[in-house]
């Protein structure tokens, strides 16, 4: 891994319009359109959860989702305001207001930039699954949790931004259902769930968005008493301006503080749009540029909140549409931005209309389809310890934080990770006999004898602070027999760390005080070279450093015989 190379920023987009063509533009002129109109209800929907006005999360859409396909290294990818943000952003208004939300958006973009210049897009990629898998199904849950509200109309109007809390003052007011509301979310989920069955390329959320606003304008023209609250409602009339640019009062304080919440943004982006692209892949058969897609996406990030837009990352549910459409190049992403530009421009006084139980709808069944159950239960076979992550990652992200569920999960998955490879590193002990070819794919067996007062202690696996201590106690508990000669067998170390350096410059300085030779054998080039630069070879002597362990053995021998002769005299 290279953290220092040449900066990776080739957007597909350029690639791409070396080599168009008209039937191509057909093609992403098509899917652009499609993925547009699917786009619309989410990123409506999103803002609202969020907390902030439709406008938000279309202008978020219109300008993320350019700056996106723009600059990004995936061909297809489709960028936007997406549910993983909801529980995050709605977190930092109420803690910080909507400039707080630019600042921290901002900072983000800045972050998934700086990933993307060290090349730490291969990085993301090893975050372990159960801890995605943990705060995705609990991201989805919240989600749940949010639209209980408007679903049954319940009229709450400050409901409590934990989980517990929330559901507490739920279970109080569901003595207060409106019935209208329900009905219309009932009949939303409906559609939402069955018009796929008909056709899959029919998006079941905009059809029952349309279907349900206009049987909810004519019902109340028709039965003055009928009413449901609607985006209107909630909101006013919605503008049609796009905003200005603005800026944002900085200080080293309110970085500070909102430094957490803006890595856990940059992170959530990250993995996101990196999952996004990975599955994109598998099924186009291209290939994503990781680190210009962090670019891209933080360039994204970084921009949009001078037009009071929220976080942006690329979205799986509109990448696939537009994959299923025929979109192959970033020009369809572009063209899904056209689209809702043109809706945002002209159809602002419908959107007003929709209610909002069938936005609550929708974003029951986005929760639904994130909260990936079935996973779950697959991974309830897996090892414990991956329970265990998924698990605590889970119940963090629901009951306290975003935050805190990515950096305790991460935390916790390493401590497993590192006791796992803790037990599966092995520390043998020789001594009398030895077979040098014992543990490799040869059928040839090299027995060597091993001289009274020579011991051979092989490591298997890498040499790092967890196994150091390990094999400390073995030395020190070796002490009492006093060897003439200690053979360190190195044949399977891969990597040897700051600790087991300096764990072994100790056992080579008590040894020699005791009068004990040290023996390394079978270092790999990485680790003699590590050696070399912490002065190992210095200390025990370069001749003492055998490329393989008949030599070792050798040397080890005439040491041993060398001092029993001197003993004898």
């Amino acid at each position: 891994m290279n953290f220092s190379g040449p900066i990776q920023f080739k957007p597909k987009l350029f690639s791409a319009l070396t080599h168009y063509s008209g039937s191509k533009f057909k093609a992403d002129l098509i899917a652009g359109i499609v993925v547009g109109i699917v786009a619309l209800p989410l990123a409506i929907a999103f803002a609202i959860a969020s907390g902030v006005s439709p406008t938000v999360g279309l202008i978020t859409a219109i300008i993320g989702g350019l700056l996106v396909s723009a600059l990004g290294g995936c061909s297809v990818q489709i960028g936007g305001p997406t549910g993983a943000f909801i529980v995050i952003i709605s977190g930092i208004i109420a803690g910080y207001g909507l400039e707080g939300l630019y600042i921290a958006t901002a900072m983000a973009g800045l972050i998934l930039i700086l990933m993307g210049l060290f090349h730490l897009g291969t990085v993301i990629k090893f975050i372990p699954y159960p801890v995605v898998i943990g705060f995705t199904s609990g991201i989805a849950l919240t989600i749940f949790s949010t639209q209980i509200n408007d679903f049954f109309g319940l009229g709450l109007t400050n409901v409590p931004s934990d989980f517990i809390s929330k559901w507490g003052v739920y279970f109080r007011s569901f003595g207060n259902i409106d019935i209208a509301s329900l009905a219309v979310g009932l009949v939303s989920l409906l559609l939402i769930t069955t018009v796929p069955l008909i056709s899959k390329k029919l998006p079941g959320a905009l059809i029952a968005i349309i279907v349900v606003t206009a049987a909810v304008w004519i019902i109340s023209a028709s039965c003055p008493g009928f009413h449901v609250d609607t985006i209107g409602d909630r909101f006013g009339n919605l503008s049609t301006d796009i905003p200005q640019p603005h800026g944002f009062v900085l200080s080293m304080e309110t970085i500070n503080e909102l430094l957490p919440a803006a890595f856990t943004i940059a992170m959530l982006g990250a993995i996101e749009s990196l999952l996004s692209a990975t599955v994109a892949d598998g099924i186009t058969g291209s290939r994503t540029n990781t680190n210009t897609e962090l670019i891209g996406q933080g360039a994204a990030n970084l921009i949009v909140p001078f037009f009071s837009g929220i976080p942006v990352t690329g979205a799986i549910a509109r990448t696939m549409t537009n994959i299923t459409n025929g979109g192959r190049t970033p020009v369809a992403g572009i063209i899904h931005a056209v689209v809702l530009l043109i809706i945002f421009l002209f159809a602002m006084p419908l959107i007003n209309m929709v209610p909002m139980a069938c936005l609550a709808a929708v974003l029951i069944v986005v929760s639904y389809n994130m909260s990936g159950w079935r996973t779950v239960r697959g991974m309830l076979h897996n090892p414990k310890s991956d329970i265990t992550v998924l698990a605590v990652t889970f119940l963090l992200t629901v009951i306290f934080d975003l935050t805190i569920a990515i950096e305790i999960g991460l935390l916790l998955a390493i401590i497993l990770f590192l006791r796992r490879v803790t037990e599966n590193t092995q520390i043998r002990v020789y001594s009398e006999q030895l077979d040098a070819t014992a543990g490799t794919d040869s059928t040839a067996h090299e027995v060597l004898d091993v001289d009274k007062g020579v011991e051979v202690y092989e490591i298997d696996g890498p040499f790092f602070f967890g196994i150091a201590t390990k094999f400390d106690e073995l030395m020190r508990a070796s002490m009492k027999r006093k060897p003439i000669v200690r053979i360190l067998r190195m044949r399977k170390v891969p990597f040897i760390d700051a600790t087991a350096i300096h764990n072994l410059e100790i056992l080579i300085n008590s040894s020699q005080r005791e009068g004990i030779e040290i023996v390394l054998s079978g270092v790999n080039d990485k680790v003699a070279r590590t050696l070399e630069n912490a002065g190992i070879a210095r200390l025990i002597g370069s001749d003492n450093i055998c490329n393989h362990i008949s030599k070792a053995v050798k040397m080890a021998n005439a040491i041993a015989r060398r001092a029993a002769d001197h003993t004898h005299i």
